[in-house]
Order: structure tokens, then sequence, then C-alpha cells
């Protein structure tokens, strides 16, 4: 079970920076600082911290490149309020998802402050809320010069636990599974907490129907994938504020983004579901990761390749077994998936087809995820 939470630390993790060029070498980069005597390293495209402290427990995340620019963000922060965690998805730009590991937990711990530290749903709503809204303020400021910004979105999933209760609020399709002991018999379950907005799922496509009843386009199946408005998946993000504001909706954003009619209401949602989680003894780990991971691994054989190797390395593993498996699918091998030139889009988890075509804001994207060991 968690106990206590007292050190304090920040991580915005995108190990390429700004700058995919560097960091060509491979092997252990350096460790400790922070993040409490982390192991960093790199194979490949592959970016792991095998094992990290936070608080009284550990953590490991892992990243692969997919495009020429690393579009993803992870967070881990403690303190007195508990712990935060956050895996932001990137699409079109890697610029949303920047924007919102650099400006959502400074919001929830300004409003958990307010709060004398107490942590609800609202404290999070409210800071998802004030992210978005400093997002499109961006986007106002910059329309004249990067008129882009408007087309560029994150999916956001976070989890706060505090005392004993495990908070999950999620915009998009990334996702938190729970490894659980069952009883004593040794096995470990699979527990999704999360709730995702894309609209490959039934219920999302009647949500958006329901909302949209005067709009027979609302979702519209292209190429065997859903898509809302023919372009996009997720239904809920931070920014792609041209689906959510018509004065974004125009020139000078590419033809691809503008819609042939009036917007009269927001399409997206930046609205996140929020559901809790009283943590019990039985509860093991934590699997936060965007939707690239589990478009082929089943929560059941995620949670058991932590269980096989606890701790230490348990996200790299995660994400080696993924690239495997696009790579199975795709009749190529692992290693020949590894030797692709970073400014190609390889066959990957996110990718909706072989083609891998940019022609559709969320076609392309990386797989990020942070395994969390409770202590």
């Amino acid at each position: 079970m968690l106990q206590g939470l007292m050190n304090l630390f920040s991580v915005c993790w995108s190990p390429f920076g700004n700058e995919v060029e560097n960091h060509e070498t491979n092997g252990v980069l350096g460790g400790g600082g922070s993040s409490g005597g982390s192991r960093e390293g790199k194979e490949g495209l592959l970016w792991f911290r095998d094992v990290g402290k936070y608080g009284s427990g550990e953590f490991s995340m892992a990243v692969i490149q997919a495009n020429q620019m690393l579009e993803d963000q992870s967070q881990i922060e403690s303190g007195q309020f508990g712990t935060f965690v956050g895996i932001y998805d990137g699409h079109g730009e890697p610029e949303a998802a920047r924007y919102v590991c650099d400006h959502l937990f400074s919001h929830f711990r300004a409003i958990t402050a307010e709060s004398e530290g107490v942590v609800t749903a609202e404290t999070i709503q409210r800071a998802f809320r004030q992210t978005e809204e400093g997002f499109t303020a961006l986007v106002s400021e910059l329309w004249s010069t990067r008129p882009n910004m408007a087309t560029v979105g994150t999916c956001s999933l976070v989890g706060v636990m505090y005392q004993q209760t495990l908070f999950i609020a999620n915009l998009g399709d990334s996702r938190v599974v729970l490894g659980k002991k069952v009883g004593n018999t040794g096995e470990m379950a699979a527990m999704q907490l999360s709730t995702e907005h894309n609209a490959n799922i039934e219920t999302i496509r009647h949500e958006l129907k329901e909302l949209h009843p005067n709009d027979p386009q609302i979702v519209v199946l292209k190429h065997g994938v859903w898509r809302v408005k023919g372009i996009i998946q997720v239904s809920r993000s931070i920014g792609d504020v041209y689906m959510k504001h018509a004065r974004y909706n125009r020139e000078p954003i590419n033809t691809k983004f503008r819609l042939p009619e009036p917007m009269n209401m927001p399409i997206l949602s930046a609205n996140p579901t929020i559901v809790s989680h009283a943590l019990h003894p039985n509860d093991s780990f934590l699997i936060f990761a965007s939707d690239g991971l589990w478009e082929h691994l089943s929560n059941e054989k995620a949670v058991a390749i932590v269980h096989s190797h606890p701790r230490s390395g348990s996200a790299k593993r995660l994400v080696k077994a993924a690239l495997q498996e696009a790579a199975r699918k795709r009749e190529m091998r692992y290693s020949d998936l590894r030797k692709i030139d970073k400014k190609r889009c390889r066959p990957r988890p996110s990718c909706i087809d072989s083609k891998c075509s940019r022609t559709q804001i969320s076609s392309c994207g990386q797989i990020d995820n942070c395994f969390i060991q409770f202590s």
C-alpha cells in the first residue's frame, strides 16, 4: 500500500528536447537528479528511465520516437498533495503537449494550495479548464504569425494519488490499467480505470450524435476508421481549437482542417472524464500509456509483462513488446523496424495504416508510457 509521500520533484520528460538530431549515443545516460536515483538510457529511437523514486514508490518510463519530431510528454510529481502523473500524447506538432506539461500541474498545484491541500475531482477539472483556456489564449496571440497552432492538440491522461484515493482524469484515448493481486492465489488481474474518447468506440459515436443531432457528418468512416468530421479520431483534447472555435476554422489554416459548414458549437471538448478508485492493499502497480501501446497489447498482456518482470525496466519491456507485435502484424522483423530512419514514419501501434499519411491530424503518434510500482 502507498505510504506517505514526502519527496518533491518535477519531471517533464521529453528526452529528445526540441532537436531530435542530438543524442545519438546508446547506453546509460546518467542518473540521480530530481528523479531520486533514476537510470536513463537509449536504444536507437527508444528512450527509457528504468527506475526512479517518487515519494515511497518506484516508477519507470519509456518512449519510442515515431515521427521526425517527438510530440509527446510525460511527467511525475510528488509533494504533500500526493503524486501526480501525466501522459500527454500530442498530435499535429509538439507544442500542445509541451504546453500542457508546463502548465497543467502548475494549475493543479495552485488550486490545491487554495483548498489547503485537499484534492477533489473539481480540483482536477479546474486545472484542465485553466490549461485549455491558456492554450487557446496562446493560439489567439500567435494567430497572425503561427496559425497552424490552431490545429495542434494533445490527449491528456492524469492520475493523482491523494491519501488512499486514486483520481484518473482523461481526455482522448490514452489509458491507465491497474495490476491487482487476486486474493492469495498469486495471480494478477488487469483492471482498466480510465474512460477513452475515440470515435472508433460505439458509445463515443453515440455521444457525438446526441450532442450534434443536426449534423449527419459528425462522425465519418474513412478507410475503416471512424473520425470526428472525417478528420480526427479523438473527441476530447486540449488544443485543436480549430474544432472548438469558429474564428480559427478559416484561412490561413490548411484546407484539410477547414469545415465546409458554419460551426455553431464546439465539436471537440476539453472536459475530462474523471473517476476515482479507492486504493487497496492488493493494488500492485499502474500502467499509464498512450493508445500506441494498447493497440497491440491487451490490458491482460501488459499486466502479465509487468508482473513477470516487476520494477526496474517495466516500461521499456512494454514498449518493446508493442513494437514486436506491430512488426509481426506487418510481416516485418523487429530488427528491421528499428532500423527505419527517423525521418520516415514507422509502422507502429498508433499508425492508422501502412502508408501513415499525414493528411489526417491524428494519423501518427508515439508510444509513451509510464509505469508506477506501489511500495
